[in-house]
């Protein structure tokens, strides 16, 4: 995915438990000919964890003819991590990786020191009417691995834990919850869930992490007696037991880890401990030496060139 940063809006107060440090209502973005909606980073907040960037995809309707289109654009020092609750992307990177993702599935790209994906609506998907609803998000790499090796991971649905309850199905892409743990390999400490809930139906969020929040793409949770409404993420303080409600059917994402080690420089699609290594990056895609993307002829001009 590909960004540009933007102010946020003043947050107001609003009543809450103790237990969450931080609100955030995401912020609506165009990209490939659609909206989004952000919330990281944010002005109070750049990371969960080592989540250093969070989007909303839809949900959405694609006409026939129609569909996403992410053309080629670059990454270093972070990994690109896309999940689906409805529609299918392509993706295509600069490492020979060519895969559609589907519902339920997992793509983790590690950028390391750099790399060119583009990410669109299939051909065949174009014939007739389309859903998008996902999300994708930036896990920062630890300092130590920022410029190891470009690298791809690709898990399908039937890979990923599924844990059910009664009126609850948790699907664990990455680390350990409910009992179960992912067979995804992340280069720190990193949590994430998707969480679907019926109503009335409550889920127990332990103190494991160091970093939690929670992401609400779709209904309404109760937690200590207050409402939170979709698009809304919360994020908890540490090692506070959290138990989330289920006020109307609910989708849900959960997301932390370790803290990283130290703050982050970000640019469109840049992250770095180090700024002069962003401005590296800026003039390699300014002059071409980024690998290309097979089977693409296109790409994002570096913004502002």
């Amino acid at each position: 995915m590909s960004w540009q940063p933007g102010h946020d809006p003043v947050q107001g107060n609003v009543p809450s438990c103790e237990a969450i440090e931080l609100m955030v209502v995401p912020r609506a973005r165009d990209i490939g000919g659609f909206e989004v909606r952000r919330a990281l980073p944010h002005i109070r907040r750049q990371m969960v964890g080592p989540f250093i960037f969070f989007d909303q995809m839809g949900p959405a309707q694609f006409l026939a003819g129609q569909g996403m289109d992410v053309r080629p654009h670059p990454h270093i020092g972070l990994a690109t991590v896309t999940y689906l609750f409805d529609g299918r992307i392509m993706h295509r990177d600069s490492e020979g990786n060519a895969l559609e993702i589907t519902p339920g599935a997992l793509n983790l790209m590690t950028a390391g020191r750099g790399i060119a994906h583009s990410e669109r609506s299939p051909a065949d998907a174009r014939r007739t009417t389309q859903p998008m609803f996902g999300i994708q998000s930036w896990i920062a790499l630890p300092r130590s691995c920022e410029e190891i090796a470009p690298s791809f991971q690709h898990v399908g649905a039937d890979q990923l834990p599924l844990v059910g309850d009664a009126g609850l199905r948790a699907r664990v892409i990455a680390g350990s919850a409910f009992g179960a743990t992912s067979p995804v390999e992340t280069l720190t400490e990193t949590l994430y869930v998707d969480l679907s809930l019926q109503p009335g139906a409550a889920v127990p969020l332990d103190p494991d992490y160091e970093d939690r929040a929670l992401y609400v793409a779709a209904g309404t949770v109760e937690i200590a007696g207050d409402r939170f409404e979709a698009p809304q993420l919360l994020v908890f303080r540490p090692g506070d037991s959290i138990t989330v409600r289920a006020v109307t059917p609910c989708r849900l994402m959960l997301l932390g880890g370790a803290t990283m080690d130290g703050p982050r420089h970000i640019w469109w699609n840049f992250v770095s401990s180090s700024r002069e290594r962003i401005e590296q990056a800026k003039e390699d895609w300014r002059s071409g030496r980024f690998p290309p993307v097979p089977g693409e002829s296109e790409f994002i001009p570096l913004p502002g060139a």
